[in-house]
This record gives structure tokens, sequence and C-alpha cells, in this order.
């Protein structure tokens, strides 16, 4: 007696529709075909054709092309779906381009939402839209992808030093430069460099012309940089009160030895640096960078004339969880802080209303750009 064989698991393609039904509701019929059946799919080289089909029969169904991927990236949309979607509309052909994906990430989003390409992921992140029918369909899902269940070992991402490293340099200088102007500066071998490039030219974060990168989208590598970047769990802090107020406590910075205005061994970040380009920014607690190790934070604070506490702090002293934040520092009214990359890194990453300051030292950024972005090399950071 032969075993019974279980039931196919459902595909992508399907799984993905069937989500699309649920939005849709039981009056609708969404219908699998090939797109081969209408001559579309030989020239495009696309999965399949699904019909949308209204309540009733007057009206005509609405007719996707569709592209299936267990992965996709911002360059890929931006590559091959968003030609694909205007010869299609210049040949006057009435179709819809679709892409159903595991999972799609905002800024891929953003790429076919911008071109009228509809999507849709396993996370419920959707978006179509056609006149006729009248069909509008926006969701949100996942912002973040699935962690796989076997990660590959070989990607790099944006977290941790050696990236934030090569963030800053990305950031604070103006194109064009090579791998190896970055990796040098940086400290980071070129190999990982390299990876890490390949990668945020997939997002489109960065674009290169053969070995020279030429254009760097700043404000969005910052954010995608801070959505793995927590201020105050990457930057072990010790906590203090200020007796005799927070101007004291800046007085006593103004006079203190702090070291060339490349590398300060303490700088402000947080409230008290976002307020200078921010009206928003007002109050909070005095936020500062020491070194790293068990003593620098406990040292500063008593030269500061501070008060050590477990709970209700005034002034948090950060252990740096690397020397790069010290990098490019600004010296304002006497005291350094640090560089407005870094400033927006540790907003968008940080408690209560930092992220808000962050995007209005963004803002400031972008309208000022010439003022603070500078051309040529740094000085080297010491390797990993």
């Amino acid at each position: 007696m032969s075993a019974v064989e279980p039931p196919a698991e459902p595909s992508l393609l399907e799984r993905a529709l069937e989500t699309l039904r649920g939005v849709l509701g039981t009056h609708w019929s969404v219908v699998i075909g090939n797109a081969r059946e209408i001559g579309a799919g030989s020239r495009t080289g696309l999965d399949a054709l699904v019909r949308i089909i209204p309540p009733g029969t007057r009206d005509k169904p609405a007719e996707l092309l569709v592209e299936v991927r267990e992965q996709v990236t911002p360059r890929y949309a931006e590559s091959h779906l968003v030609p694909l979607s205007s010869s299609l509309r210049e040949a006057q052909i009435p179709f819809i381009v679709l892409l159903v994906a595991r999972w799609i990430s905002p800024r891929t989003q953003d790429v076919l939402r911008g071109h009228g390409i509809g999507y849709l992921d396993l996370t419920g992140n959707a978006f179509l839209s056609s006149t006729d029918p009248a069909i509008r369909i926006l969701t949100q899902g996942d912002r973040r992808a699935p962690r796989p269940v076997q990660p590959n070992s070989k990607n790099v991402t944006l977290a941790g030093p050696r990236a934030g490293r090569v963030v800053r340099f990305l950031v604070d200088f103006t194109p064009p430069y090579r791998p190896t102007d970055i990796a040098e500066a940086a400290g980071v071998s070129l190999p990982w460099v390299s990876r890490l490039l390949t990668q945020l030219e997939e997002q489109l974060l960065v674009r290169r012309e053969g070995r020279d990168i030429v254009r760097v989208d700043w404000p969005e590598l910052l954010r995608a940089r801070a959505a793995s970047y927590d201020l105050l769990r990457h930057n072990p802090y010790v906590g203090a009160l200020a007796p005799r107020g927070i101007g004291e406590v800046l007085d006593r910075l103004r006079k203190l030895d702090l070291g060339a205005e490349e590398r300060p061994r303490a700088a402000v970040t947080g409230h008290y640096a976002a307020r200078v380009l921010s009206p928003l920014a007002s109050g909070g607690q005095l936020m500062l960078y020491t070194e790293a190790g068990p003593h620098p934070p406990h040292r500063l604070a008593e030269e500061l004339g501070l008060f050590e506490v477990d709970e209700g702090a005034e002034v948090l002293l950060l252990r740096r969880h690397d020397e790069v934040v010290f990098e490019r520092c600004r010296v304002v009214d006497g005291i350094p802080h640090v560089a407005y990359s870094q400033l927006v890194l540790d907003g968008l990453g940080g408690p209560g209303r930092m992220p808000s300051e962050a995007v209005a030292v963004l803002e400031y950024m972008s309208e000022n750009e010439s003022s603070w972005r500078e051309p040529g090399k740094p000085v080297r950071l010491p390797r990993f």
C-alpha cells in the first residue's frame, strides 16, 4: 500500500495572492494565468498573468504581469522593473507590473511606488493602483527583513563599528573616491569595504562609475545605519547629577584641556549639540562622549564636579563605542561637539525626542551641505 504524499506547500505567488484576496474581500476574484497567453511573457520574462475581477460582470478585470522573486533590491527594481513598466506604457500595453517577494524593503517600495509598479510581500507590504477597475491598495507590513533561518556568513551589514567608520567617511567626504581611500582612512580591510559597498550599491545608497564612488545618498545612508545603532546600548554610560547646574558643567568643560579639535577626550552629543542647529531641541540630558574603559567617565565626572547616580541623571558620560565618534569634531563656544553626521546617528539611535531633533539636524545639513562636507582624505584611524 503506497504512502499518501503530503499536500504540496503553496508557492510564494499563491501565498501572496491569498493575502491580496483577503484585502480585496470575498466579492472580488483573483485568478492566476500564464503571461505567455497574452504574448507579453515571452517579451518580458515575467512569471504569471494575474487577473483581478471586480464584483459583477460589467467591469473588465485588472490584468497584472507578475514577477516573483525570493529577494529583491532597490537597484534591481530600478534597473529591471522600472524600464519594463515604462516600455509597456510606451507600447500602450494595458498591464500593471506587480512584484511579489517574501519581503520588500521600504527603499525598494519607494522606487516601485514612484513608478506606479505594484508590489506584494508576505509580511503585508502591498501597493496596487488601477483606474479601471478602480483599485487602490497601500498597506504596511514589516519594515525590517525577517531574520533568515541560516544567515549567510559572507554578508556584511551596517551594524558594528567597522560599518560605522565607513558610513562616517561616505557621509563626511564628497565623492569621487575609491574603495582603497575608504579602507585606508577608516582602518578597515579593503575586501570588507568592497563587500559593504556592493550591498550599498544594491540599495541605491551609493553610485559607482567603474571603480569610483561618484554619489552617496548620505541622508538615507545615515538612516540605514541608525536602524542598527542604539546610542545608549552601544555606548555604556555613567549617569551623574550637576549640583551647581549644567551651566557650571559647561564652564568647566571650556577650561579643561580636552586635546586637539580632531581628537578630544570628551565631546558633546545629543540634546545640547542639536540645539545649536535646531530650535526644537531644549532641555534634556547633557551627553558627553568619553574614552572607553572603566575609568575615563569617573575621572571626567570628578573634573566636572559631577555626582554619580544610578537614576535621575542630568548628565550621561558615554564610553565611546569607537574612536570614530571623535573624528571631525566641531568646537562650539569653546567646547568640542561631535560632527554633524555623528550627531544625526546618535539622535536617530537615541531615546525620547532625540530622533525628531536628528531630523531637524538632517534638514540643516541638506540645506548647508557645502559648509560641512569636505573634499579630500581624512586622518587615518587605527586598523581593526
